[in-house]
């Protein structure tokens, strides 16, 4: 295949080399604001946090922050320090960077100060850290609390309230500016996420009661701040609605974003007979003109996000697969057989194309491995 490829290559024009070997995530900007304004409508004038975990979802953490800053989103939150580190270098100097994990290492606490980087205080141990490193500082440290309220991945226990008082009380070198919580989206009206907002509030009103304020309340992350009104308080947590890539309902009108764009490797005819494909082969039933994708699942096509494992769920993921399609020359093809590791078959019978034309197809921009990005 190799040598095949480098004959190609070899009688295509210098002009189009370069565009023959690249793929490229495409990242659509008028989607994205699409996004945005539904995001906007459903906020219903809360504060929005654009979250830019996994570089953005993929998209690029900084390329995503500059265009939702153009769009009236300056509250961005993170899940690493590299993250925060990225924007501010990137020139966000004075907009709001929330931490969406807590720690207790000085190290990794000394940067987040420096940065100015609101913290996430989950615990008795990790307030103390925090409120240490910045009274050595002389300074003030910006800081979130955050609640457990069932899905177990950090915070402050709603049947230790007293705990979370005592954040309040003992921490005189921290600013608590927020608390939040995380609910669980399996499906709308889920009743776990009643509840769990129900043990929420109760631990806001034992703040309020002790005579604390609580700053800006946040609890609902993409799915929730799509379909649970009560979910979307003080502020909202935006992160894979922006692409599109949450868990989806028919009436979300939401675009899904992010597409590659790659030049076909070859095209030729394959017998009938011909089996093509790795693990589970497929015999051709007749003449076939293929078109070879190079691309495959280790580039991320044909990757989706864990979601529900019912059997309806499956049966809708699988019927989706089934009719996986590419774009080649901008009409539809099917591919032939399993995604490859590093390629995949295309039908082309019908369709009049050669190598070196470009084929498009959906791919999750968090998943895309090998591509260069560009917003359009």
């Amino acid at each position: 295949m190799a040598t095949d490829l480098g004959r190609l290559i070899r009688h295509i024009p210098d002009r189009q080399k370069g565009a023959f070997l690249m793929r490229t995530l495409v990242i659509e900007k008028a989607a994205v604001k699409h996004n945005l304004s539904i995001i906007k409508e459903k906020a219903a004038g809360a504060v929005i946090y654009g979250v830019l975990t996994g570089d953005g979802g993929g998209a690029g953490a900084v390329p995503m922050a500059r265009l939702l800053r153009a769009e009236g989103i300056g509250r961005f939150a993170v899940y690493d320090v590299k993250e925060a580190k990225k924007l501010r270098d990137a020139g966000f100097e004075d907009e709001e960077i929330l931490m969406l994990r807590s720690t207790t290492d000085r190290e990794e606490l000394e940067q987040l100060v420096d940065l100015n980087v609101v913290c996430t205080i989950s615990s008795v141990d990790t307030g103390l850290a925090l409120n240490a490193l910045a009274e050595n500082r002389s300074t003030v440290a910006c800081a979130h609390i955050q609640v457990d309220t069932g899905m177990g991945f950090g915070g402050f226990l709603v049947s230790e309230p007293e705990k979370i008082l005592l954040a309040y009380r003992s921490l005189p070198n921290v600013a608590l500016e927020g608390i939040y919580t995380q609910l669980h989206g399996m499906k709308v009206g889920d009743p776990e996420a009643v509840r769990q907002l129900e043990q929420f509030h109760t631990v806001l009103d034992t703040i309020h009661a002790a005579g604390f304020e609580t700053g800006t309340v946040h609890a609902a992350g993409s799915f929730a701040l799509l379909h649970n009104d009560s979910a979307r308080l003080d502020g909202v947590r935006a992160g894979s609605a922006i692409l599109g890539r949450c868990r989806r309902t028919r009436d979300d009108r939401l675009k899904t974003v992010g597409y590659g764009e790659v030049p076909l490797a070859e095209v030729r005819w394959l017998p009938k007979g011909h089996s093509v494909g790795m693990d589970k082969p497929i015999v051709l039933k007749k003449p076939t003109r293929v078109a070879v994708l190079p691309v495959g699942y280790q580039n991320g096509l044909g990757v989706i996000r864990p979601r529900e494992t019912t059997f309806w769920a499956l049966l809708a993921r699988w019927r989706q697969m089934k009719k996986r399609a590419v774009r080649v020359c901008g009409q539809k093809v099917r591919v032939i057989g399993p995604i490859g590791a590093t390629e995949t078959l295309l039908n082309v019978t019908n369709l009049k194309c050669s190598a070196g034309e470009l084929a498009t197809f959906d791919i999750d921009p968090l998943f895309a491995q090998g591509f260069v990005r560009e917003f359009r």
